[in-house]
């Protein structure tokens, strides 16, 4: 019986988490020191964006395949600014079970469930992909 425990514990482990798959970002054009002054603040505040599991990410990848434009401006908004509300875009999602999870509407049929961690600048990416009622939870 002993044997068997250890495989037990394994098997109810849930993977761990991984850097979230960054989209391919333009190259940045050399304009002025402005933006460099601008890049300087923004790395002070980056949140670090993670998938939950492998399978998270590879549902943000092909996320990522279908609507490129809109995934890069996603994690961007993940990366800098996961808690600003954008009215229909961005919210926190109300409920005891969905206490500190917002969505993010990626379009009009996708989007991504995250736990922000203000402590840590840490975004936990849970879900991605088509909009399914009701709403995961983490």
């Amino acid at each position: 019986m002993s044997e068997n425990t250890p495989k037990e514990i394994i098997e109810n482990i849930e993977p761990p988490e991984v850097k979230l798959t960054a989209p391919q970002l333009p190259e940045p054009s050399e304009t002025s020191e402005t933006s460099e002054t601008s890049e300087t603040t923004e790395t002070e505040n980056t949140w670090l964006v993670v998938a939950k599991n492998r399978r998270v990410n590879r549902d943000w990848e092909a996320l990522m395949q279908r609507h490129p434009e809109n995934t890069t401006r996603c994690y961007h908004d993940l990366q800098f600014t996961p808690t600003t509300r954008q009215p229909g875009r961005v919210f926190p999602l109300k409920g005891k079970k969905y206490k500190g999870v917002w969505e993010y509407e990626v379009t009009k049929g996708d989007r991504v469930f995250y736990i922000p961690i203000e402590e840590l600048l840490k975004v936990v990416v849970f879900y991605a992909g088509k909009h399914i009622q009701p709403a995961p939870t983490p």
